[in-house]
């Protein structure tokens, strides 16, 4: 007769390996290649990490997240992206090409991988100007001048990137004061907040928004200043499900100051750990329901190159 193991062992077998399980560290790729414009958040000086960089390493610290800092899209592979519970996105552009920073684009097979990795079950995560990555119809190079295209909705025909992100960008006025509304405090992270953010920022318009958006934030537009502003309020963050995957995105954080404030932060940690399932939320599409003139964009600025 074989000995048998005792109860209490058993137990505190499964206890350590549960418990082991749940202080593995959440391992995040922070990509930020700019192939279009570069933000001064994610630029690299002399070699020195970005300010975003710095902000995540000790948030990283904190929370129990393993960044690992990239713009080199050479790398993308399945193998690559498989490393990573949760892939997180400030960039801009084509980035098939190499555009303004200098680093190496993503591959054509790279960028199966990215789609396969997230409609897999992968998590992504966009900030900023993540939406202004692979415009519709502005593939060959950075930020395309021939913009007026991007006051149009495509609905299914848009890029297979904006198409899995849930929205695109198309173009942002003055940075002001002004007023975006939480939709879900009870999202990972959003709580933080309040009820409403009243905040300088560099405001994004978006459009062509994916039907299922669980909306967790809204630029309410009324009195703001600029054209690009004249319409009805528009989701400005977001967490959708793409194929077996998790998608969140939050168009803030053009600004040092956003990152450095402790709404922000939370915002970013949260959507992370949601996007790695680490954390369940609710993911009803409420999009119609809070923004219900979504779909109207504003008018192109007359200048507007053709």
């Amino acid at each position: 007769m074989q000995p048998r193991t005792p109860r209490l062992f058993i137990g505190l077998a499964f206890g350590l390996a549960a418990l082991s399980a749940v202080a593995a560290p959440l391992r995040v790729l922070y990509f930020t290649k700019s192939s279009g414009f570069e933000h001064s958040v994610v630029k690299w000086t002399e070699g020195k990490p970005s300010y975003s960089e710095n902000v995540l390493t000790a948030l990283g610290a904190k929370h129990g997240i393993e960044f690992t800092f990239s713009k080199d899209g050479s790398l993308f592979s399945k193998d690559y992206l498989a490393q990573f519970d949760a892939l997180m996105f400030y960039t801009s552009g084509d980035l098939t090409s190499t555009g303004t920073d200098g680093h190496p684009g993503i591959t054509n097979p790279g960028l199966h991988a990215l789609f396969d990795y997230v409609a897999a079950g992968g998590g992504f995560v966009g900030l900023h100007a993540c939406s202004d990555t692979f415009h519709t119809h502005e593939r060959g190079g950075g930020n395309n001048q021939r913009r007026l295209p991007r006051y149009r909705s495509y609905g299914e025909g848009g890029d297979p990137y904006a198409r899995m992100l849930g929205g695109e960008f198309i173009r942002h006025g003055p940075q002001q004061v002004a007023k975006a509304t939480v939709t879900d405090p009870k999202f990972p992270g959003f709580g933080e907040a309040g009820a409403e953010l009243n905040v300088n920022e560099e405001w994004y318009t978006l459009k062509d928004f994916a039907p299922d958006l669980h909306v967790l934030l809204v630029m309410q537009t009324a009195g703001m200043e600029g054209t690009d502003y004249a319409r009805p309020p528009y989701p400005l963050a977001w967490a959708r499900p793409h194929g077996q995957g998790r998608v969140a995105y939050n168009a803030m954080g053009h600004r040092d100051d956003v990152w450095d404030s402790a709404y922000f932060q939370a915002m970013v940690v949260g959507m992370l750990q949601w996007a790695a399932g680490r954390i369940e939320a609710d993911l009803t599409p409420n999009l119609t329901a809070v923004a219900p003139g979504h779909a109207t964009l504003q008018a192109p600025p007359p200048e507007m190159k053709q």
